[in-house]
Parts: C-alpha cells; structure tokens; sequence
C-alpha cells in the first residue's frame, strides 16, 4: 500500500529504532528524532546529503543499499561498525527495505548494539539481584532466631559467673551477637517499601557530600558539576542518599587506603534522553556519576561488585554495593560500573517522568 510522504513521517515520527529515507539517489530525505539522538546530527544538517556522505567509507552499507535496490526485497546487515561525518563511531544492525512512496524508495533502519546489549545486561543484572535479595532474606531470617537465644544465653551465664572477670568473654558472645543482628537488619532493610515523593537529586548529592566531609574533611576533595536545570523525581530521598552514599563511602576508604595523592570525587550530573530502563521507554532520565581517581576495583571482581558479600576492602561486608543497586532498582533506574587503575567510575540513571527538560546550567 503506497503512503503519502507526509502520513509516512508521521508514522516514523515516535519510533525508537533509528530511520533514514532515501531518495533514488540516495539522498536523504528525512529522518526521525531517533536518528538524530543516536546518530547525535540533526535532520537540518544531513537532509540532502548523499548518504554515503553522512557515513562515509562504509562499504557495508552501501553494500546493503544495493543489494536491497537490485533485488526489490529487504536486505539486512547484523552488528558492523559505523562512522558518521563527524567521525563518531557506532555498532548497529542495519535493515534496507524498498518502498514505493512519493520522493522515497528506501527506509534504512538502524539498531544500535549497545543499546542492546546494555538492555540484555540490565535484564540479568535484575534476575541476579532478584535471586541474591532473597538468598539474602532468607539467610537473615534463619540467622536472627537461633542469634537471639544465642545472646540471651550469654545474658543468663553473665549473671551465673562467680568471678566478674569471666564476664569479659560472656561480653564478646554478646557484643558480637549484636553486630551480627545489625548485619541481619541491613540485610532486610531494603525491603521496605519506598516512601515515594517529589525529591532533589542534588539535595541527596548534598547530603552525601556533607557526610563524606565530616568523615574525612581534609583527606579528600569533592567537586560538584550539577546540570541545575533537572527537574525533581519522584523517589524515596533516604534511600536514594544511602545509595549514592555507599558508592561514594567505598570510594573514599579506597583511596584512604591506598594513601591516592589528591584524592578527589566528582558528583555529575546531566539529563539523558530517549532512555530504555527495563524495557520501558522514557523520554528523560537523570544522568548521575560518581567519579573517583582511586586504585579502581580489584580485576578479579569487577564483574561480580554488585553481589552480596562480595568486597575488594579488608573486613568490608560487600553489601554496600548491592544495597544501593537494590536502591537504584527500587526506582526503575539503573547502576553500572566502569573501573580502571585511577579512575572509577559509577553510573545512575534514575527516570524522569516528564516531557522535556530546560537548557543546560552547570554548577562547578
């Protein structure tokens, strides 16, 4: 069925696969906003344009192009690099389809890899945390019980004990009973339900600077670069503080304990458009960093920091990392983690349900 030229943009208009219209030259003609965000040109600059001059040097595609034009039948090309005319470089799937429509012949969509990719690691990364809160549960459930007899037990001997200095070892059994029941407690308190309200993502990066300085107030620098233009999101500000707060607390003591020279930690923020978190689509999103110059993250766990128990520092309790993962999912964001010998750094996205976002203003 032939489509009128306009009636057909419109239809591509909210896609979120990446499209280009071709002429018989091969002249484009038109493409979508998901073009533009991906391809990151607009439509003013590349309209006209012979497409082998938008992506220049790309045997693949035109590859694809001539194919799909000789045959008359879609003609599809999976994972190849592309490199647009302002030298950026993606990994997409690209599909070539005929079409009979005024001014048109051929649609070119474009899926991009590590979107893909990203969404297929996110999908795990949900089911591991899934199965790890209620290993964790569980656990902690057992080990409270049997704990409690455990230390009324060495509250009973205490009083029976002829000589006081015998009770030093009753107040080991007792103290280390409590701390395994503050363990216990951490472990569940994820579970609570969010208190949802409207919050300032910068108020909690505020709150989490001021504690991180009372810690540590000379050994470490914290330098702030806000896009003060973010709107606010709808979240549970405790424990969005206590996420961001894990993060920054393990970058901190790393660099302590590594004695890093000019220890620093950034706190970045930026708007993200157009972003897929567990399979829904938002227009906007919250762009968090916590950016650190530290040692980086031990090779032989970075890909398991997430997991419970799991930890590169000395008597740490490895779940720091997966509280806050545990957070971060509460409010269908998402964390991920890029590590490196001097510098690490963490990402949230965090989902802004709004229809657009101010113009850039940044805080240093």
């Amino acid at each position: 069925m032939v489509q009128s030229t306009p009636n057909l943009f419109n239809g591509l208009e909210h896609l979120t696969t990446a499209i280009i219209l071709l002429n018989k030259n091969c002249h484009v003609v038109y493409i979508n906003p998901a073009a533009e965000i991906i391809f990151a040109f607009s439509a003013t600059h590349v309209t006209g344009m012979p497409i082998s001059e938008v992506f220049p040097d790309c045997e693949i595609l035109m590859l694809a192009i001539k194919n799909a034009i000789a045959q008359q039948s879609p003609f599809r090309e999976h994972e190849f690099t592309i490199t647009t005319n302002r030298f950026q470089s993606f990994s997409v799937t690209c599909t070539a389809t005929p079409i009979d429509a005024p001014n048109t012949c051929l649609i070119l969509e474009f899926q991009q890899m590590d979107a893909q990719l990203r969404i297929a690691r996110e999908e795990r990364m949900l089911i591991q945390q899934q199965a790890n809160a209620e290993l964790l549960r569980n656990l902690a459930h057992e080990i409270r019980n049997p704990l409690g007899g455990l230390r009324g037990a060495a509250q009973l001997l205490e009083h029976e004990l002829p000589s006081p200095s015998l009770r030093e070892y009753t107040q080991v059994i007792i103290k280390e009973a409590d701390r395994l029941q503050t363990l216990m407690d951490r472990l569940l308190i994820p579970h609570r339900a969010p208190k949802y309200q409207p919050t300032n993502i910068h108020e909690v990066l505020e709150r989490v600077r001021s504690l991180l300085l009372a810690e540590s107030p000379k050994a470490i620098l914290i330098q702030r670069d806000y896009d003060l233009s973010l709107p606010e999101l709808i979240g549970d500000r405790e424990k969005l503080i206590q996420a961001v707060l894990n993060i920054a607390r393990n970058a901190a003591q790393a660099m302590q304990a590594h004695n890093t020279p000019d220890s620093k930690i950034i706190f970045r923020t930026r708007a993200e458009r157009q972003v897929t978190l567990a399979r829904k689509r938002y227009r906007v999103a919250i762009k968090l960093e916590i950016i650190d110059n530290g040692p980086g993250i031990p090779a032989d766990i970075r890909d398991r920091i997430f997991y419970p128990l799991v930890s590169g520092a000395e008597g740490g309790t490895g779940l720091g990392l997966t509280l806050a993962q545990t957070f971060i999912t509460q409010h269908h964001g998402m964390i991920e983690c890029e590590s490196e010998a001097g510098r690490t750094c963490f990402t949230i996205l965090l989902p802004i349900e709004t229809s657009a976002v101010k113009p850039a203003a940044t805080m240093q």
